[in-house]
């Protein structure tokens, strides 16, 4: 497989701590932060689509994969101090991102892809212009980049000094005034409705996975979900046709959603929800009038529909004919359905990713050591339920998480 060695490299990013010069209430990583960039950008975005802007939602996925990249290659070095190389140091700075590029350059097989992110990282040294039709694009995904790390000082403020952040804070500050024209950036630092609704999936952040076991790292529901969007977009490259683009769209955006209902209904864990045969219809029912009833009224018009179609029946392929949500094939997705007007959906792709997700969770933590009755009981029945030969839209799951598991 072209990303298994890839996907691993990305799980390091739930072993990155943030602001660790500060005292931190709860567990700040890097996947978190990525899950809630990203849940902000499309919150933005999308006020900006119902003004009549066009915005580049591959760019923007790409961009956060590729960020992501990056950040795992420089934990170590804090963003001030890269900005001080940038901006003292431009020929040392060139050379570190060449340096950054050299290290996925064996993990990414894909030598389309590994343009793609070598462009990026032109575009964010300034070398490589931004193309004018994406600036709007990437003025949204920094406003949310900066709004998702201001929302993590405020969390942190409660318990911090003020000397200890008043300068980053007036640097955050001074940086978000420049991105004022959003309207839904606008929103969020007045704290109206699309504030509400991100306070609900914050609460994803705090929710930890395999509550039941100690587990290293701990993964918050939030951090998995993007972790399940950056699997799922990696492994739409190796369904064998290519996608169009609002497939690639509602892929990345139904895995980061996909645990959405999670926001006020907690994190049931898989035995207790299939502790009877009709548990599962139950849970999911619940879950569906809980949303309807806590979620949906703090969604705006323009996109609470989308977000009602990505999370319900959530890991079924599926398709949109006459505005009717309707379960397909892959054959047909392929076939019949692959372009923008059917918003094509590969949901049991994203079952895939959720599966591989949580297999990793488990097999990691047994690898550094710590295990558990729970873990190695998720971990082989994960390996089970995926044998060799399966084939889930184009993948050979079972050839992917025996691959995954020996490396």
């Amino acid at each position: 497989m072209k990303y298994s060695g890839l996907i691993l490299k990305m799980f390091e990013a739930f072993s990155i701590d943030r602001w660790n010069d500060l005292i931190r209430p709860f567990d700040l990583v890097e996947m978190d932060k990525a899950g809630e960039k990203m849940v902000l950008a499309y919150i933005i975005g999308k006020f900006e689509e119902a003004a009549g802007n066009k915005i580049n939602w591959n760019w923007m996925i790409n961009a956060s994969l590729f960020d992501l990249f990056k950040k795992i290659a420089l934990c170590d070095i804090k963003a001030p101090v890269q900005d001080l190389i940038k901006a003292e140091y431009p020929a040392e700075f060139l050379r570190l991102n060449e340096w950054v590029l050299e290290q996925y350059k064996k993990s990414i097989d894909d030598k389309e892809f590994f343009s793609q992110f070598t462009i990026y990282i032109g575009q964010k040294a300034k070398s490589i212009p931004i193309p004018p039709e994406d600036e709007l694009t990437s003025r949204v995904y920094l406003a949310a980049h900066k709004y998702s790390t201001m929302r993590e000082l405020q969390m942190l403020k409660l318990v911090n000094e003020r000397v200890r952040y008043e300068k980053i804070e007036r640097d955050l500050n001074q940086t978000l005034s420049k991105y004022t024209e959003l309207r839904g950036l606008q929103l969020l630092l007045t704290k109206q409705r699309p504030f509400e609704f991100l306070l609900k999936i914050e609460q994803l952040r705090f929710q930890r996975r395999w509550n039941q076991t100690p587990r290293i790292p701990n993964t918050s529901v939030l951090g998995h979900c993007y972790f399940v969007a950056a699997i799922t977009a990696l492994l739409q490259k190796e369904c064998g046709v290519p996608l169009c683009q609002k497939r690639v769209y509602n892929n990345f955006f139904s895995a980061l959603f996909h645990d959405l209902p999670e926001a006020v209904t907690r994190d049931i864990i898989s035995p207790v929800k299939q502790a009877t045969d009709a548990l599962p219809q139950i849970v999911k029912h619940i879950e569906d009038e809980i949303v309807g009833r806590e979620l949906v009224p703090l969604m705006e018009d323009f996109y609470s529909s989308e977000l009602m179609y990505w999370t319900s029946d959530e890991f079924e392929n599926r398709v949109l004919l006459g505005n009717k949500k309707t379960p397909v094939s892959f054959e047909d997705l392929n076939l019949k359905y692959n372009s923008e007007e059917f918003s094509p959906v590969d949901g049991k792709l994203v079952r895939l990713a959720d599966h591989l997700s949580a297999l990793l969770e488990a097999d990691i933590s047994i690898k550094h050591g710590i295990t558990s009755e729970h873990l190695e009981s998720g971990r082989a029945n994960m390996l089970k339920s995926h044998p060799v030969g399966k084939i889930i839209n184009g993948i050979d799951s079972g050839a992917l998480f025996e691959e995954i598991t020996k490396k």
